[in-house]
């Protein structure tokens, strides 16, 4: 007899279920809107554009694109998901409302952009007040990573084009914020970029900082209680000077290229100028150092600039470079910070590469691809997908513990927001009764009490 080997039950399949509820999980997301407020804040900020007799609230319109972003969707019409679902989702506009809306706020040009971004902005400074110890700010500093994403066209889109990996589309410059090793991060500044823009563009670094800064509650805004950190595209002196002149107000953490006039210098450097490289956890780093260069070397930079040096052995097969010295893979960067070992400084900068996860989540998440076709509309589309992040990020600030509050959008999508339930009406009310079978169910549930113990807005 021949044994079945790998076969999976058979099922008749029928299309006349009723009472069940797809995406159910997403609950948590619709309780983070309106415990931190956004969808009051959102629609306020929109009410200009709402027209005469117009049936769907703009704030309502783009907060339900947000959330079918923050869901997995990719473009305008993914909100038909939550159309499907008018339970948990309440009315959803038709797709063309929904176009309407996009072209009427590309049209707004910087007045429409500032009204959201204000808004969020808002959002934040309650969000961070209801996380409490949990919130990003809450040992005293900030910490905002500037980096560029490559964002790939496969059509004929305005302001594409070829980048520097040979590729077709834009290149945006993103700022996060770390939420260090217990968390996430969060969008801070989307700066919609032709593909072609350089990596090492001074101009939108500073514009990047200025919309992170922008973002922040007003006391993150100086005293040095915000680190602003970037690898060796923000590197130039126009930038470094920037931050500079902000004085007190800014910490800077910026990679910086190794030169002739750096690689020199390390050469020239004794074995006892170097000190042995740490890990996060304490742990000595076996076979990395750091020192610090000063001298003629820091002529031209600004004043109170430190210039500290990693050299590693890299790890076996690695090709190294022109710049590499004695067999060490050698990279740099530069800080503002005083009173600190440069062990430490060298270990905070090297955290830097947290922003790779954020960027990771960000392709998840609405920025595989830009949808629209004009430059304005996507800049609209990348403001849409920074909320979409903020929520990802905020929602497991405010009810997710251990390690699901470091779960990335897809496995959130996975193990939480896709999870089926069943719509009850008793009296006046309606019931969701998830899955009792779901792994996950009792995550959600916890979650959803944590949210619902938070005080209203306003």
């Amino acid at each position: 007899m021949k044994q079945r080997i790998g076969s999976y039950p058979r099922v008749r399949v029928e299309g006349s279920g009723r009472g069940v509820v797809t995406q159910a999980g997403a609950v948590l997301l619709v309780e983070t809107v309106r415990k931190t407020g956004l969808d009051a804040v959102i629609s306020a900020a929109l009410a200009p554009w709402r027209k005469p007799r117009a049936v769907h609230d703009p704030g309502k319109i783009l907060l339900d694109v947000v959330l079918a972003v923050a869901l997995g969707g990719d473009c305008l019409a993914d909100v038909g998901m939550l159309r499907a679902e008018p339970a948990v989702f309440g009315p959803v506009a038709s797709d063309p409302t929904v176009s309407r809306l996009i072209d009427t706020l590309a049209a707004g040009g910087k007045r429409a952009l500032a009204a959201i971004r204000t808004a969020r902005a808002e959002v934040r400074k309650r969000t961070w007040q209801l996380a409490d110890h949990r919130a990003p700010n809450a040992d005293g500093q900030v910490t905002v990573d500037i980096d560029g994403i490559l964002v790939i066209a496969h059509s004929e889109k305005q302001d594409a084009a070829a980048t520097w990996k040979k590729t077709f589309g834009h290149h945006p410059l993103m700022g996060f914020i770390d939420h260090g090793r217990g968390g996430a991060g969060e969008p801070v500044a989307g700066l919609l970029r032709p593909g072609n823009a350089g990596s090492n563009t001074a101009a939108d670094h500073i514009t990047a900082t200025r919309l992170a800064l922008a973002q922040l509650p007003k006391k993150y805004r100086r005293g040095s209680r915000t680190l602003i950190r970037c690898d060796s595209g923000g590197g130039t002196h126009e930038f470094v000077d920037w931050l500079s002149a902000r004085g007190r107000w800014l910490s800077y953490s910026v990679g910086m290229t190794i030169t002739k006039a750096i690689h020199a210098a390390v050469l020239k450097m004794p074995a006892s100028a170097w000190t042995v490289a740490v890990e996060p956890d304490g742990e000595i780093r076996d076979g990395a150092w750091v020192a610090e260069l000063d001298g003629d070397v820091l002529d031209g930079w600004p004043k109170g600039m430190r210039l500290i040096v990693r050299k590693e052995r890299p790890h076996p097969g690695a090709q190294l470079r022109f710049t590499d010295a004695d067999g060490m893979r050698l990279t740099a960067f530069a800080t503002n910070t005083k009173h600190a070992s440069i062990a430490a400084l060298e270990l905070r900068h090297r955290q830097r590469a947290r922003a790779e996860d954020r960027i990771r989540a960000a392709r998840s998440t609405g920025l595989r691809n830009l949808p629209l076709h004009d430059a304005a509309q996507n800049q609209i589309w990348l403001e849409i997908v920074q909320i979409a992040l903020e929520l990802l990020a905020w929602m497991p600030m405010l009810a997710l513990t251990g390690k699901a509050r470091l779960w990335e959008p897809r496995r959130l999508r996975l193990r939480l927001f896709s999870a089926a339930a069943q719509l009850v009406t008793t009296g006046r009310r309606q019931i969701l009764r998830l899955a009792k079978h779901w792994p996950w169910t009792d995550v959600i549930t916890d979650a959803l009490n944590r949210l619902q113990a938070l005080p209203n807005p306003g």
